[in-house]
């Protein structure tokens, strides 16, 4: 079943078909499957816990194939909760559901908490001589980044103390200020409009509009900036405890060991966006105010259309045309897959009260599909966006068949499809566009899309670092935030933007920093490696897209320097992230001299 919602001028929107997980909150499959991964993780325990070390590689293997079955039972348990509950957070009753669902699964996840604990303290020279079975070898990556985490891992009694606990703690929290954003209500000229609806005008042609919204937006977070501050509090300082009892050595270690990207390879890339502020963030601006007819910008200026923008809305059917299009001039498999997505109602487009506001990819489980969740208002930028979330989608259906435990890509990498697919979209809407009016308005937006990527992805990087190193010593204040969050956005967006006040709690919207702390470096990373990798493409002669897919197929199962290895990429190699860089700087270069001369 297809349903659609009709927005002016956008055509009908497609809403997501979760059938395909379950037919209701009540399905008898789901009662079934629940019911059934109870009675398989007793089976497991019962015959598996305190045994790792004694059976044989056959026997290991084994386990590990009951176990991803179980994980996708539960994946796709968890999925169709969360998806429901995404569809409307104000929804009391899809709210209650997540949370049974998760405290259920929790459960369950509690009592196979062993295999993971048991395989962590298996000598290597035991280990060693179960991996000589044929059976065990598909498992070996997996097995390799579980043990990733081997000077992590607490006793026994303390992992399955912080698991049972976690529904009540951290998801709550995260729960909690889910909910608390959607309900807020942002009134602009008479009418409530949802975050999503309210940050979007900040886009507004129109001056007034944005600066309008701008104070409603300010004076709405304002009012529930006591919360926020509480939840951001809270989850720093559970992060700060757990971190010290697993001997993380600084706040975004965790993060990087998760990531299976090394602390260097971060702290390089960190280091060579924040070196490069002035010649890609501060240029931009100052030359976007010049082009705007002043000397500085107001931060609700900041992604305000230029002056040249027709500002035309782009109706659903045309945004799907236009990404299908580009993604089919690289792949056609690549297109194929894509369009699975449009055909088999898997993505959720329309805007609306309740509904969480920005955009995923959900991956779901291998033996499902993913879903797509946006809030398409016909902009460039929402065209953009779905290419980008399509990217995810496309990468989490090659990558299912490395099986529930292994199809899931480190961060790090999550975000190469994704960017890989905005910038073929963006490349081929400039290789179609021949005024030069347009062409200079779109490559524009493309900096601004990346700065957006590279630069301020690495400002929260680097607020989320200076706001936990500040909880360690004590409580923070709402103010105290705010000054962390003004003194980085100075830094990276430069003299060119003007931040008052009321910019100072702005920094409690961003979801990342509840849901998934030191996240977003993942974006810059990706940015950055995609222009590296884009410029490989151009030039490549032939066979470039077939090692592409097989990099995205390989799910989890490789490490970046073993999937950039085709590239001839290394992350570990400074010039890497500069040749990224190099890439922005070099738009920048030419959009200056594109204003220097008349068209």
């Amino acid at each position: 079943m297809t349903e659609t919602a009709t927005n002016d001028g956008l055509g009908d929107l497609p809403c997501w078909d979760l059938s395909d997980l379950y037919a209701g909150r009540e399905a008898e499959a789901l009662s079934a499957d629940l019911d059934e991964a109870e009675r398989a993780a007793e089976d497991l325990a019962g015959r598996y816990r305190g045994r790792l070390a004694e059976i044989d590689g056959a026997g290991l293997a084994a386990l590990l194939d009951a176990y991803e079955a179980l994980a996708d039972t539960l994946g796709r348990i968890m999925s169709y909760a969360y998806l429901e509950y995404a569809g409307d957070v104000s929804d009391a009753e899809a709210g209650q559901f997540l949370q049974t669902m998760q405290e259920r699964v929790n459960g369950i996840g509690t009592t196979t908490l062993f295999i993971t604990l048991e395989l962590n303290r298996i000598d290597d020279d035991v280990l060693g001589r179960q991996l000589k079975a044929p059976a065990l070898a598909r498992w070996r990556p997996w097995i390799r980044d579980t043990r990733a985490f081997r000077d992590h891992q607490l006793s026994d009694e303390l992992e399955k103390l912080l698991h049972e606990k976690a529904v009540v703690g951290r998801s709550a929290w995260v729960r909690l200020f889910d909910e608390t954003m959607a309900r807020l209500r942002f009134d602009h000229r008479g009418e409530a409009l949802n975050s999503a609806a309210a940050f979007d005008l900040l886009s507004s042609k129109d001056g007034e509009v944005r600066c309008d919204i701008a104070t409603e937006i300010s004076c709405v977070l304002s009012e529930n900036v006591q919360t926020f501050a509480l939840i951001t509090n809270t989850l720093a300082k559970d992060k700060a405890v757990e971190d010290r009892w697993r001997n993380f050595a600084r706040p975004i270690s965790q993060r990087n060991c998760e990531n299976l990207v090394e602390d260097e390879v971060v702290e390089a890339l960190i280091a060579a966006v924040r070196e490069a502020y002035p010649r890609l963030s501060h240029r931009y601006y100052a030359l976007k105010a010049r082009w705007m007819g002043s000397d500085a910008l107001d931060y609700w200026d900041r992604n305000a259309p230029l002056p040249e923008d027709d500002d035309q809305l782009v109706p659903w059917e045309q945004a799907r045309t236009t990404v299908l299009d580009a993604y089919n001039a690289f792949s056609p498999e690549l297109a194929a897959i894509g369009r699975r997505f449009f055909d088999g109602a898997w993505i959720d487009a329309p805007v609306r009260g309740g509904k969480v506001p920005g955009a995923f990819a959900h991956p779901t489980v291998p033996s499902a599909h993913p879903y797509l969740l946006l809030n398409y208002q016909g902009r460039v930028r929402d065209v953009m966006t779905l290419a980008h979330e399509l990217g995810h989608g496309v990468h989490q259906v090659l990558a299912g068949a490395q099986g529930a435990l292994m199809a899931e890509t480190p961060l790090t990498l999550a975000e190469t499809a994704s960017v890989f697919g905005e910038q073929l979209t963006f490349r081929a809407m400039l290789a179609g566009e021949g005024d030069a009016v347009r062409r200079r308005v779109m490559i524009a937006g493309k900096v601004e899309d990346m700065l957006n990527t590279v630069v301020r992805q690495v400002a929260f990087c680097e607020f989320e670092r200076r706001l936990h190193d500040a909880r360690a010593v004590g409580e923070l204040t709402p103010d105290a935030i705010g000054d962390l969050w003004m003194s980085v956005q100075g830094e990276s967006l430069g003299p060119a933007i003007r931040m008052d006040d009321s910019y100072r709690c702005y920094w409690s919207y961003i979801p990342h920093f509840i849901h998934t702390p030191f996240y977003v470096y993942a974006y810059a990373f990706g940015d950055c490696l995609v222009n590296a990798l884009y410029a490989v493409y151009q030039d490549a002669e032939v066979c470039f897209a077939d090692r592409y897919l097989t990099m995205l197929r390989a799910g989890g199962t490789l490490r970046h320097k073993e999937l950039l290895a085709p590239f001839e990429l290394d992350a570990s190699d400074p010039a890497f992230w500069h040749r990224g860089l190099n890439v922005i700087a070099g738009l920048v270069d030419e959009l200056e001299g594109a204003l220097a001369e008349p068209v």
